[in-house]
């Protein structure tokens, strides 16, 4: 560890320290404030929090790394399997389980099943014949070449990382470049426009890059748990608004390129080194029917043939491993590190719901109170802020679980703008449009890293884009939910029919309410897949009056 390194480390250290020894009391936390006193494992969560936030923005450690830190942690401080001296008498710990399962989040599965795709393409050069066929139609006009590059590298990076799509195609553009006149701005344009492909085409859909990912998977699962009156987002309706959102920016982007960087060039003709005929070997037809059949599968949902998004991420890693296709060696070169960052995240945000310090921190502001317009403005200019100055992944995994918190708080308000959905995908979608600087995203440094682009060119494009995103995305959510794209609202838990609480009103009367109970019981037990998310929420809140009506009513029977 060098010494600004180790500086940083006391630092953040020392501060998430004194985060564990604040006087939250004299803060308003106190027993006659509405918000409660903060107990032990909430203030914990919090000290857990800002070191891993100052960690993630200061980068001592690799940034994987702290979100192991932060799991280990959790784990031995927080949960039931925690250490003797960190046991809390008259506080439930959370379920070690619960914070270990996040390394197998099914939004973890789903990014690993891109790992294998991604992979297997790269092995088999499909990515390199495919920018060969797709760039034909744009012939040689320099404008048009550019578009193409730009439209090419957002497919790709749909499906592959944004960094190995970043520095796939610039090695592809690497001898075009050359070709400019000294005094060309174009070959500016050409090498910017790889990272803004890059950035910009993952977001269209939820494996093209991890903030998706992170928030896709925070919105499923508070759906999940019944905090959240919505419908799941399936993995072929993010692409459904992504891909045309991804095509929008596109365009502006292009446009954009050319008003800054004028290209001089009329004519220009790529040649793709390494590219060839499609390889008809055994196993690249088997990669290549895997990758349009899982697409296929994604794109038609689950309504169509029955089988969850993340399911589908893994026919790949079984076919490729049983096929050959994928071999260890491939195994251990794929990013391991992104998927034990966004498990970090995850686990976060158990931290923060099974405390209930995100229900404390939630009462602190009055969110319910905010105009919604104000509250997405808000929470997607600071994410879009912080994306600039520390890693995309990051920024989300730092800012989801709190944002959904606050979502949730609110999302009467929020029913016009998209609901909690809208809050949460603008979000995702700020974190990857953090790219004005060469240090906001690796594309970017590997386009600087070029020579051929200026620092001046990327901030102005960065900012103008980051912008023009938010509020193309904020106006698509709003239109989204007119037209209830993501099916018609859900009925809020105070609306849904009583399912419980007769059962608690008739109690202490004979042999019915143990058949009534049960009936509760029953419910509970299939609400995560029988009952909408509002339903569920009810049932779960009334679990514990159905335990003790059962207990009620057994004298009762046995006296019968």
């Amino acid at each position: 560890m060098t010494k600004a390194k180790f500086i940083k480390f006391i630092i953040a250290s020392i501060l998430a320290i004194v985060a564990l020894y604040l006087p939250y009391e004299s803060l308003g936390f106190d027993a006659a404030s509405p918000m409660g006193i903060l107990n032990p494992l909430e203030i914990r969560v919090i000290g857990v929090f800002v070191m891993a936030a100052l960690f993630w923005i200061l980068q001592p450690f690799p940034i994987w790394s702290t979100s192991m830190l932060v799991i280990v942690l959790m784990i031995i401080t927080m949960s039931d399997s925690a250490l003797s001296p960190f046991r809390v008498d008259g506080v439930t710990m959370i379920s070690h389980k619960s914070v270990m399962a996040t390394f197998a989040n099914p939004i973890i599965m789903l990014f690993l099943g891109g790992f294998f795709l991604a992979a297997a393409a790269t092995k088999y050069k499909l990515d390199l014949n495919l920018a060969r066929v797709l760039l034909k139609p744009f012939g040689k006009n320099p404008k048009f070449v550019l578009l193409g590059l730009m439209l090419i590298t957002a497919v790709f990076s749909m499906f592959m990382s944004n960094t190995a799509t970043a520095a796939m195609m610039l090695a592809i553009l690497a001898p075009v470049l050359k070709l400019f006149d000294e005094d060309d701005r174009g070959k500016a344009a050409f090498a910017l426009a790889i990272p803004l492909g890059a950035n910009i085409g993952g977001m269209g859909t939820p494996i093209g890059t991890p903030p998706n990912a992170i928030a896709l998977g925070a919105l499923n699962d508070a759906i999940a748990r019944g905090d959240l009156a919505a419908n799941p987002v399936s993995f072929g309706q993010w692409m459904a608004f992504g891909v045309p959102y991804v095509i929008i920016l596109m365009v502006i982007a292009w446009v954009l390129l050319m008003k800054i960087y004028p290209i001089k060039m009329k004519q220009m003709v790529l040649n793709i080194e390494g590219a060839g005929k499609f390889d008809t070997s055994p196993k690249a037809i088997i990669v290549y029917i895997t990758f349009v059949l899982c697409v296929l599968l994604w794109v038609t949902g689950k309504g169509v043939h029955g089988i969850n998004d993340n399911a589908i991420a893994m026919i790949p890693m079984a076919v490729f491993a049983l096929t050959g296709v994928i071999t260890k060696k491939d195994l251990n070169e794929m990013s391991w590190d992104v998927l034990w960052l966004v498990a970090g995240g995850f686990a976060l945000g158990v931290g923060l719901n099974a405390t209930g310090l995100a229900a404390h921190l939630i009462k602190t502001i009055p969110f319910a109170s905010w105009s919604p317009i104000a509250l997405m403005v808000g929470c997607g200019i600071i994410c879009l802020f912080m994306a600039n100055f520390m890693s995309h992944t990051s920024t989300a995994t730092l800012l989801v679980p709190i944002l959904c918190a606050v979502g949730i708080a609110c999302q009467d308000n929020l029913t016009g703008l998209g609901g909690v959905t809208a809050l949460l995908v603008s979000v995702a979608f700020a974190s990857s449009l953090g790219m004005s600087m060469p240090i906001s995203t690796p594309p970017n440094a590997l386009a600087h890293a070029t020579g051929y682009t200026d620092t001046k060119g990327m901030a102005i494009t960065g900012v103008v884009m980051g912008l023009l995103g938010l509020v193309l995305s904020w106006v698509m959510m709003i239109i989204l939910a007119k037209v209830q794209f993501f099916g018609a609202p859900v009925v809020k838990p105070t609306e849904a029919a009583p399912v419980a609480a007769p059962v608690a009103a008739e109690a202490p009367a004979a042999a019915a309410p143990v058949a009534e109970s049960a009936a509760v019981e029953s419910a509970v037990a299939d609400s995560t897949v029988a009952l909408p998310a509002d339903s569920a929420a009810t049932v779960a809140a009334e679990a514990p009056k159905a335990e003790e009506v059962k207990a009620e009513a057994a004298p009762a029977e046995a006296a019968k």
